[in-house]
């Protein structure tokens, strides 16, 4: 046998070796049917078009710039008349929860909206009545009429385990009753931009129009809303979030009686608990939410929470991290005597009751920018006098409330709307008259020193004033 011969020889033997079959110990687990879950359940998933005024007049919302979005109309915008603003539509999607047409879907899908228009399964469509929506928590509340409608069945989301494998049904890009699957990535996570909602994380495909549509598990009950995704192109990028459905069941049925939200509050300061932390109270790991500050006059100050308690649970439910305190609270109805199991220093485990008191909204006016002002239109900044609620809840006697950030050096700085701006290069900021000042008085040769309020966290940001 020649060389090449032994060499053929050799390579059949490993390709022998590497097709032989699994043993029956090491065969692979059989990937879950979803074919039956969405041809079961399908048909209680709507899409959802709310139909808005523009923003811009002049310019389609079309977003591929094609013959009738914003490079193809170049010649009609500027060598002809312009043309009346045409509506703009924001697609989503949406879940029956009771025969006689109330739908589950996300505030943002329809929010501003002047008309919503629902279309079914079966293809009938119907204009949507808003019963309500709460923009903490995403959640809006829809009525069309109509009855014996197809319905989910809603389950527990508290059963879900990472890793499980879950299924969306919804409408991305407007393609109807689109499913896609994928697992569990993790539980309670709670997102900067609202700390209400204790998030499902999957990596199930969800890109726009997604947003309201149902999140289920492999026994088809609805676990979650399809809220947001993680993303730096603005598709999917492998992370997307849900809200858990007990959460938007509590919040619907609000929404339902009363048509807003009532959202318990207690004025605490938490922080997570290190290794480190947890080993100075002689606890075994960490876990918890360490209370660093009780606000004066807040339902905390009024009961036996101290700072430097560590809460474990909050009426029986564990309190893993500190981020899993704020939405137990938050659901809880004002008014109610909860129970915190709390870790003392030398002392050891206490049961605290406090009364919950009612987290009120505030709706900061917006103050736009006068002419020749370094305000809005300049920086992409508003602000707002600070009310005296505002002044009680956080604990400040001075400062101006942002009111809105758009693009600009603002957002650049990592300004928030709802961040109150305290000081101006050193310079005490007493109102809105005052935070105009000294901007305009700020040194051009240097970003401005802005020392801000975060909720209860001070912090300083650099904010660029020359344009």
């Amino acid at each position: 046998m020649n060389r090449l011969n032994v060499s053929i020889a050799r390579g059949l033997s490993v390709l022998v070796l590497l097709v032989l079959p699994l043993s029956a110990s090491a065969a692979p687990r059989e990937l879950p049917d979803f074919s039956h879950l969405v041809a079961k359940h399908g048909a209680a998933v709507v899409n959802i078009n709310a139909v808005r005024k523009p923003s811009r007049a002049g310019f389609s919302s079309n977003p591929l710039g094609t013959e009738d979005g914003p490079r193809g109309d170049f010649p009609q915008r500027y060598f002809q008349e312009t043309p009346e603003p045409q509506d703009e539509n924001s697609l989503g999607s949406g879940f029956i929860i009771s025969p006689d047409g109330y739908i589950l879907t996300c505030a943002h899908v329809v929010d501003n909206a002047r008309e919503i228009l629902v279309r079914l399964n079966d293809r009938r469509e119907f204009v949507a009545r808003l019963v309500g929506m709460d923009q903490r928590s995403d959640v809006a509340l829809l009525k069309i009429e109509a009855n014996r409608l197809p319905t989910v069945v809603v389950g527990d989301p508290s059963r879900l385990r990472v890793g499980d494998w879950v299924l969306a049904i919804g409408s991305p890009f407007g393609f109807d009753s689109s499913a896609t699957a994928g697992i569990v990535s993790a539980k309670g996570r709670t997102l900067p931009s609202e700390n209400y909602v204790s998030f499902i994380q999957t990596d199930v495909p969800i890109n726009p129009g997604n947003s309201g549509g149902p999140l289920f598990d492999l026994q088809g009950e609805v676990i979650g809303v399809n809220s947001q995704i993680y993303s730096g192109t603005g598709g999917f990028m492998g992370v997307s979030f849900a809200i858990p459905i007990d959460s938007a069941m509590k919040i619907a049925a609000q929404l339902k009686s009363d048509g807003r939200v009532r959202r318990g509050w207690l004025g605490v300061s938490l922080q997570e608990v290190s290794r480190q932390i947890a080993g100075a109270y002689g606890l075994n790991k960490p876990r918890g939410a360490l209370v660093t500050d009780i606000l004066p006059g807040s339902p905390a100050s009024r009961a036996d929470l101290h700072p430097g308690d560590i809460v474990l649970t909050y009426e029986g439910k564990p309190v893993d991290r500190s981020t899993d305190l704020a939405p137990l609270v938050g659901l809880t109805p004002p008014g109610t005597l909860a129970h915190f199991g709390v870790f003392r220093r030398d002392v050891g485990l206490q049961t605290v009751v406090a009364t919950v008191g009612e987290l009120k909204e505030q709706t900061p006016a917006r103050v736009p920018a006068r002419r020749g002002d370094a305000g809005h239109a300049r920086f992409g900044l508003a602000v707002g006098e600070l009310s005296e609620v505002q002044r009680k809840n956080i604990d400040v006697d001075h400062g101006v409330n942002v009111a809105g950030v758009d693009d600009g050096p603002a957002r650049d700085a990592g300004l928030r709307p709802g961040d109150v701006i305290l000081e101006i290069d050193n310079k005490r900021v007493n109102d809105v008259q005052d935070f105009f000042r000294l901007l305009e008085h700020a040194s051009p040769s240097r970003p401005v020193l802005l020392r801000i309020r975060r909720g209860m966290a001070t912090m300083f940001l650099a904010f660029n004033a020359v344009e």
